[in-house]
C-alpha cells in the first residue's frame, strides 16, 4: 500500500470522516504480521483492503503483484485467504466440521460434494488433522464451541492454497484452553507453510503467535509503528498506540502488556470504574 487514504462521506453534514490515513505497507511472503490498535483505529479498514473486499479512496494497493482498479478482483480474491468475525454465521449450523471445511474447495457456503475433487477432499482432511480437528469432523458445526469454528474457518481458508491469509481477531471471545489451542495451530502452520503471508488483527498483545514477525499499529487511522515485531512492540509505541502508559514485554516468545504503575490513577479515573 501506498499513500493510502480511505474516507466516508456523511450526506447529512456534506463532510467526510478519515477511515485511514497516509498509509505505505509492505508485506512479504512469509512474514507473519499482528495489526493492532484500540477500537477505531481503522484495523478492520485496512485489513478489507488486502482483502481485495474494498478500494481506497486514494493511494495505490498492489496484492499478489496486481493493482486494485487494474485487475479481475473475483480471480484475485481466490488466493486470499480470508477470515472475519461474521465468517460462521454464514454456515448451515446442520453441516460438519468436515462438510465446512470442504467448501474451501468451491469458496462457496454451500456444500457441493460433486464440485470437490480428490485432491481437495484430501487436503481439508489433512487440514482437519492439523488443526486438532480430526475427531471432530462429523460433529455438527453448529454444535462446535467457538473455538473449534474458528480453527476449522482457518482450515477451509487455507484448502485453495491461499498466498495471504487475514485473519480479522481470531481468539476475539474464546476461552484460555480454546486461545492455545488456536495460537498453537497458527505457530504450526508458520513452521510448516513458510510462504505463507499471515496478517492477524487483534486488541491484545497475548493473543499473537508467537511466530509474529512484523507489526503494524494503528491509531485513529494513522500508523504508530511498522516494521519488525521487536522495534515497533515496544512500552513506548503500544502505549502511544492505546493511549496509555503501558509495560510490554516477552516471555517464551509471547507478548504481554499491562498497565504502568504511572496509568494506576487514570484507570481509576476512567469512566468505565466510575
Amino acid at each position: 500500500m501506498r499513500g493510502v487514504d480511505v474516507w466516508r462521506w456523511h450526506a447529512a453534514s456534506g463532510s467526510r470522516k478519515a477511515l485511514l490515513s497516509g498509509i505505505d505497507w509492505r508485506v512479504r511472503a512469509g512474514e507473519q504480521w499482528a495489526l493492532l490498535g484500540p477500537n477505531g483505529a481503522g484495523k478492520t479498514t485496512l485489513l478489507s483492503l488486502a482483502a481485495a473486499a474494498e478500494f481506497p479512496s486514494r493511494g495505490g494497493v498492489e496484492l499478489l503483484g496486481e493493482t486494485m482498479g487494474r485487475t479481475d478482483v473475483p480471480r484475485l480474491r481466490e488466493s486470499i485467504g480470508f477470515v472475519d468475525a461474521r465468517a460462521g454465521s454464514r454456515f448451515a449450523p446442520l453441516l460438519t466440521v468436515r462438510e465446512v471445511v470442504r467448501t474451501g474447495a468451491t469458496g462457496t457456503i454451500g456444500y457441493f460434494r460433486e464440485r470437490i475433487a480428490g485432491p481437495d477432499v484430501t487436503r481439508a482432511d489433512s487440514l482437519l488433522e492439523r488443526f486438532g480437528l480430526a475427531a471432530l469432523g462429523e460433529r455438527r458445526f453448529g454444535d462446535c464451541s467457538r473455538g473449534e469454528r474458528q480453527r476449522a474457518l482457518i482450515a477451509r481458508a487455507l484448502v485453495a492454497r491461499p498466498r495471504l491469509l487475514l485473519l480479522d481477531e481470531p481468539a476475539a471471545g474464546l476461552d484460555l484452553p480454546g486461545r492455545e489451542l488456536l495460537l498453537a495451530a497458527l505457530e504450526r502452520l508458520a513452521v510448516e507453510d513458510r510462504a505463507l503471508a499471515i496478517v492477524l488483527t487483534t486488541h491484545h498483545l497475548e493473543e499473537l503467535p508467537a511466530a509474529t514477525s512484523h507489526a503494524l499499529l494503528l491509531r485513529e487511522g494513522r500508523i504508530v509503528a511498522c516494521g519488525d515485531a521487536a522495534g515497533a512492540l515496544t512500552s513506548e509505541m503500544v502505549s502511544g498506540c492505546f493511549g496509555l502508559p503501558l509495560d510490554v514485554g516477552r516471555r517464551r516468545g509471547r507478548w504481554h502488556a499491562r498497565a504502568a504503575s504511572a496509568a494506576t490513577g487514570e484507570l481509576a479515573q476512567h469512566p468505565q470504574f466510575l
